[in-house]
């Protein structure tokens, strides 16, 4: 404990007497940080927004306005019995543009000019979460397409899982360069603590002469990268909260409407916590790998 305390004290002064190198580790840090706060922020929102459509209907069968009540009761037969349904609701044209109108009020108007409802009428259908690797619910649009009566099959898994594609390799080449800016963020602590430590050469031979304990000599520059990464992770989140903020002062009803009413949210602490953990690791590596050169 003794070691550890001496050791940030020092690092402490160390960053002070920098303070213009320092700041060069600092905002390297915070940008690295930044690049993959922001990724987190949008990726998690958008993972948010994706859960919700899955729980939500998945699969819509869409009628021909001249469908008869015996070619509706086939298609739901159809759909009762592929097993594949979790359950299924009937949409009438006059629900439809109810629906519409509550979930697009700013949208209200223009289907105020319609001489006839443009909506069609629909059977939606939730699906049991084990068809989505057995095939059945592709085999259940193919077949439905085909009945009289249908105008369209709407199978939201299929661009659900596009999106979620996207997502993916959207996240691995922002982590990729996440990493990148980190590696770099990291050298850039290296040469800055490295300088700290030709200033301090001769305290660290005298403390060598002494028989200090290695703790004693690494310590502070370990501690001073440390530092510097705590500093940057602060900054990052400072700026990445403000620049939430500003997206959803300017961007908020939007947003509010893309996900059916609920607001888009920051990151969660543990996202917070794990960041700024990730800055000191990373002021840290940069830190000792310095200090190696004081032995």
């Amino acid at each position: 404990m003794r070691a550890i305390s001496y050791a940030f004290q020092e690092g402490w002064k160390s960053l002070c007497r920098g303070r213009g190198s320092s700041a060069l580790a600092v905002v390297a840090i915070a940008l690295a940080i930044i690049v993959l706060g922001a990724l987190l922020l949008v990726t998690w929102n958008v993972e948010r927004l994706l859960a919700q459509w899955t729980s939500a209907t998945e699969l819509s069968v869409y009628l021909r306005d001249d469908t008869t009540s015996e070619q509706r009761g086939a298609i739901e037969a159809l759909i009762d019995a592929s097993g594949v349904a979790a359950g299924r609701e009937y949409v009438s044209k006059a629900d439809a543009l109810v629906r519409f109108r509550r979930e697009f009020a700013d949208l209200e108007s223009l289907t105020a000019g319609f001489d006839e409802n443009p909506f069609p009428a629909s059977v939606e259908v939730q699906l049991r979460a084990d068809t989505e690797t057995d095939g059945r619910a592709d085999a259940l649009v193919r077949q439905a397409a085909e009945l009289p009566g249908v105008a369209d099959v709407r199978y939201d898994r299929e661009w659900l899982a596009r999106i979620a594609s996207g997502l993916s390799a959207i996240r691995g080449a922002g982590l990729a360069l996440g990493a990148l800016m980190a590696l770099a963020a990291s050298l850039t602590v290296a040469s800055v603590v490295r300088l700290g430590l030709q200033w301090r050469r001769e305290e660290i031979e005298i403390m060598q002469l002494v028989g200090s304990p290695m703790a004693f000599i690494r310590g502070p520059f370990v501690a001073e990268g440390v530092l510097q990464g705590g500093l940057g992770a602060l900054i990052a989140m400072a700026c990445l909260w403000l620049g939430f903020a500003l997206a959803g002062r300017w961007w908020g009803a939007e947003l509010g409407v893309l996900l059916a009413g609920d607001s888009v949210q920051f990151l969660p602490l543990q996202f917070c916590v794990a960041l700024a953990t990730g800055g000191m690791v990373v002021g840290g590596v940069g830190g000792f790998a310095a200090s190696r050169h004081a032995a």
